[in-house]
């Protein structure tokens, strides 16, 4: 079992940034691919980025170029940059991981953008 907790959302305004953070424990070792995801009311989940312990990464087109993954293999840990934030961007994000084939998701954390 894999644990994910997330942290750093909130209210920001349009325009601005924020930093998310996504801690894994419990048998957090060989976690392949770590991400993050949103949904928000209504709407489905969507990918938003994923990084393979290799550092290759793979960018929703709502997001190339405003968000920026990055992830510690030693902490397992991944961060989620997000610059240029707009009001559609509020959602619940989600981490997410990918362990022998086990996928995990964290609580979430609510990002919200106001106009």
């Amino acid at each position: 079992q894999v644990q994910l907790v997330e942290s750093g959302g909130g209210l920001v305004q349009a325009g601005g940034s924020m930093r998310l953070s996504c801690a894994a424990s419990g048998s957090a070792n060989s976690i392949y691919a770590m991400g993050w995801y949103r949904q928000a009311p209504g709407k489905e989940r969507e990918l938003l980025v994923v990084i393979t312990s290799g550092g290759r990464t793979n960018y929703g087109a709502s997001v190339k170029g405003r968000f920026t993954i990055s992830r510690d293999n030693a902490e397992n840990t991944v961060d989620l940059q997000m610059n240029s934030l707009k009001p559609e961007d509020s959602a619940l994000y989600y981490c997410y991981c990918n362990r022998d084939g086990f996928v995990y998701w964290g609580q979430g954390t609510t990002v919200t953008v106001s106009s």
